[in-house]
Formats: structure tokens, sequence, C-alpha cells
């Protein structure tokens, strides 16, 4: 016999209770296992597929582990000193930037930029505030990011969780579609695919999307010669998840340090430009329609209002697990509303005639 609905919703509400309660108060210690427990599940169809060719899953796992540490071992000595030498860079010389700014805006436009102007204000405000936190800024993301992630505890830990987790990784979703309530398992299971497809879809997807274009922005622009280049690039893939804030972004600030490095000489300008064109083209005709498909079920204001709510309760943690959490509140919510669609509540108790 069922529990009553109502002394169910109390069970799963004390569950999910117990579990933010568990991520905010473990925060940045469970950092590894999410990062490891990540990337289990996005190297899980390559295990698969070598298994279907054959391999046995240990040495499935042990090949994608020697592969993903050979990537690892490379980015870390030639792409991360290289893009944090690039962000060191960019913050430091961010006032200089906006100093220079201020001064052509003045030259060019002397009657928006005369002394009485609040344009000018503004400026001059905003300049000051650059120039004094410039370097409190620098000081506290470098800060930060050695506080946040442990090194040494994340490069052990990230490599040994994802291993395991990957060669167990059958047996384990075995193991918890077994202890699954006997009553609503299958609609536990079709909710849980649906979920599983969402994050396919994005997590892998759209991950190797931006992948992709973070490479493509970085590479051109630093074969240009732009000062800042590769960070720029990265950044603007890394975030196109977002519909085109990442191009948006990139772009604007790309072409703003090109006018500063290469004023006068347009063709250069025009072909950072150019470069983030030809980058929305391939992304909406060639990436997006093959990686990622039609649609997600991640609405971008949803996804947005994601990221910041969980990276302002739950930190750096918050931001890895905003993702997931999105989801599958996107597929519980899609779900009710099928539900009271089929409810007494929405149909009534006869048939009505829509206006």
């Amino acid at each position: 016999m069922a529990l009553p609905v109502r002394q169910q919703l109390i069970y799963w509400g004390i569950a999910f209770a117990v579990f933010l309660l568990i991520l905010w108060a473990l925060g940045d210690v469970i950092l590894p296992f999410v990062v490891g427990g990540a990337v289990a599940y996005f190297l899980d169809p390559v295990a698969d597929w070598l298994e279907a060719k054959g391999l046995k899953r240990i040495w499935a796992t042990v090949l994608i582990s020697l592969m993903a540490l050979l990537v690892v071992v490379i980015a870390a000595l030639i792409v991360v000193p290289l893009l944090i030498s690039q962000l060191t860079g960019l913050i430091s010389a961010a006032p200089d930037l906006f100093i220079q700014l201020r001064d052509f805006l003045i030259t060019q436009f002397p009657q928006l930029m005369d002394e009485s102007s609040p344009l000018r204000g503004s400026l001059v405000a905003i300049g000051e505030t650059i120039q004094s936190r410039g370097g409190e800024l620098l000081n506290g993301v470098l800060s930060s990011a050695m506080s946040v992630i442990n090194v040494i505890v994340f490069i052990v830990v990230v490599p040994v969780v994802s291993f395991y987790l990957l060669w167990d990784w059958d047996r384990m979703v075995a193991r918890i579609d077994d202890l699954l309530p006997r009553d609503h398992r299958p609609v536990i299971r079709r909710l849980a695919s649906e979920i599983d497809q969402t994050l396919a879809s994005f997590v892998r997807g759209q991950g190797t999307v931006c992948l992709i274009l973070g490479t493509f922005y970085a590479v051109a622009l630093m074969i240009i010669g732009l000062q800042f280049g590769v960070v720029v690039g990265f950044i603007a893939g890394l975030i196109s998840f977002i519909p085109y804030i990442g191009a948006l972004f990139g772009g604007v600030l790309a072409v703003g340090l090109a006018l500063f490095q290469f004023w006068g000489e347009w063709w250069w300008i025009v072909a950072v430009a150019a470069i983030f064109q030809v980058g929305q083209v391939v992304e909406g005709n060639i990436l997006t329609p093959n990686l990622v498909g039609g649609s997600v079920g991640l609405h971008p204001v949803w996804l947005i209002f994601a990221l910041s709510a969980f990276g302002a309760v739950f930190g750096f943690v918050g931001l890895l697990v905003a993702v997931p959490v999105a989801a599958v509140i996107g597929v519980l919510v899609r779900y009710g509303v099928e539900q009271y669609k089929q409810s007494l509540l929405y149909q009534g108790l006869g048939e009505t005639k829509d206006d």
C-alpha cells in the first residue's frame, strides 16, 4: 500500500532540504567530487562506445583517462599559463585603456565632453574606480581562485573520482534504479530520461560547442596579433552557451581592443569583427544543429537566473551544479504542467467551449 501523497511530499521535501543543507555546509570541500562526477558523466558515452567495439570497461576507462591526462598536461604546460598571463595583463591594463578611451572621446567629441558634461563626470568617476580597484580585483581573483581550488587536492582527487565513477557508472546507475520506489518507478525513469537528454544536449553538446568556439576565437585572434586575444577568445567561447551574449561580449571587447591597437589600420579591425561573424555563422549552421540539436529545454533567461542564484548562495560549487539543477527543475515543472492539464482542476467536471 502506497503512502499518502501528502506524506510522500513531506518525505521528499525533507530529503531535498537536507541535500541543499549538506551542499551549503560542505561548500568548496565537495568541489573536486562534483567536478569528478561531471567528468565521468561527460565521458560515459565514450566508454560505452568503446565497450560496444569490444573493449572491456576497465580498459576503456584506462584509455580515456590516459587521453584526458594527456590533454590536461598539455593545457597545464601551454594553455593555462598563457591564459593567466593575458588575464592578469588585461586587468592591469584596464585603467590605462580606459584613460585612453576617455582622452579619445574628449578629442573627438569636445561638445559632449566639456567640463560640465555629465558624461565626462561619469567617465572620470568610472576611471577612478577602475584605477583604484584594478589591483584589488587582480589580487582578489588570484587569491579567491587559490582558496576555492586547493590545487594539489584538486589535481589528485578529480582524476581518481572520475576514474572510479566512469569505471562503475553503469553498475552505479543500476543500483540507483533498484532503489527507486516501486509505485513511482515508471514516472521516475521517464523523468530521469528527460533530464539526461536535457543535460546530454546542453552539457555535452553545448560544452563541445563552447570549447570549439573558444579555441577558434583564441587561435584566430592570436594569429592576427591582437593583444589579450587568447583570453578574450576563450572567454567569448566559454560564455557562448547563452545565445548571442558570448559573441556580443567577445566581439565588442575584441573590437574595442583592436581600435586601440590597430587605430588607422582598418583592415585589422575589420578582420577582428569578421572572426566573430564567422564564428556565429559556423555555430548557428553547423555546430549547434549537429552537436546540440533543436531544443535543450533550458531557456536562456532561466539559465542566467539559475547561475546567478546558485552562484550567490553556494559559491563556485553552485555555478557547477546550477545547470543540472536547472534541468531537473525544468523537467519537473513541465511534468507538473502536464499533470495539471490532465486534472479536473484544469479540465473541469463538464465539457466547456473555448471563447
